[in-house]
């Protein structure tokens, strides 16, 4: 008894490890399935767009988002094993919009679980950054998603201007940046100026623990 007293391992150095096994079995499942998925989706894509438009005849822009929503319920599906995902609230969606949604910004992959939002005819309201990402931008451009750091406000209105009348909604996150510490933080005016300006509606979106899988800073993700 005493000696396999002496060899045992404590339950708190277990459990580190197999947290650690854990979280690098879900980076390298991850980071595996959504490079060969961005692969596949850069292949089939140009197949995918006509076949689109000669079944819905769409515009183009409309085809990317749909194509971008469907992009990120597989991510949504790879990232399951490992993060419980929960909706609600969402009755509003299924509403006629246009609205435009406000989300809380606390990961980097926040854009992805909005997948999990019932519609997919939004448009995205980003800064910079994520359009000079090679394999996202042309994608993102032909959806019409919006570069609010770059266009002079004049422009944004003109853009929101025609995408109202055409019945979107859009999307911002109205904090700016990813939150530091988790917290709320201070939001810029221009999602509400625009609702004032165009007396479209505000729905909130409210994200939740997405900071615990990949916090700002941080460059592994954790179950």
């Amino acid at each position: 008894m005493g000696k396999c007293a002496e060899n045992a391992i404590p339950v708190g150095q277990q459990r580190s490890k197999v947290v650690f096994l854990a979280i690098v079995l879900m980076n390298l499942w991850v980071l595996v399935l959504m490079v060969l998925e961005t692969l596949i989706a850069l292949a089939i894509s140009p197949l995918l767009l006509v076949l689109w438009l000669l079944a819905t005849r769409w515009p183009v822009s409309k085809i990317m988002r749909h194509f971008i929503w469907m992009y990120g319920r597989v991510w949504l599906w790879i990232v399951s094993p490992f993060i419980r995902l929960k909706v609600t609230g969402t009755d509003c969606s299924r509403h006629n919009g246009p609205y435009i949604y406000v989300a809380n910004h606390l990961s980097f992959f926040d854009i992805f679980f909005l997948s999990a939002m019932p519609v997919f005819d939004v448009v995205i309201c980003l800064r910079s950054w994520p359009f000079k990402l090679a394999w996202y931008a042309p994608f993102m451009r032909w959806a019409e998603y919006v570069d609010v750091e770059r266009l002079p406000w004049e422009q944004i209105v003109q853009r929101m201007q025609r995408l109202f009348d055409e019945g979107r909604s859009i999307l911002l996150f109205p904090q700016g940046h990813r939150s530091r510490d988790g917290q709320l933080g201070r939001f810029y005016s221009g999602a509400f100026k625009l609702a004032l300006h165009f007396n479209v509606p505000i729905a909130p979106i409210c994200i939740s623990g997405t900071d615990q899988m990949l916090p700002r800073g941080r460059r592994w993700m954790s179950p």
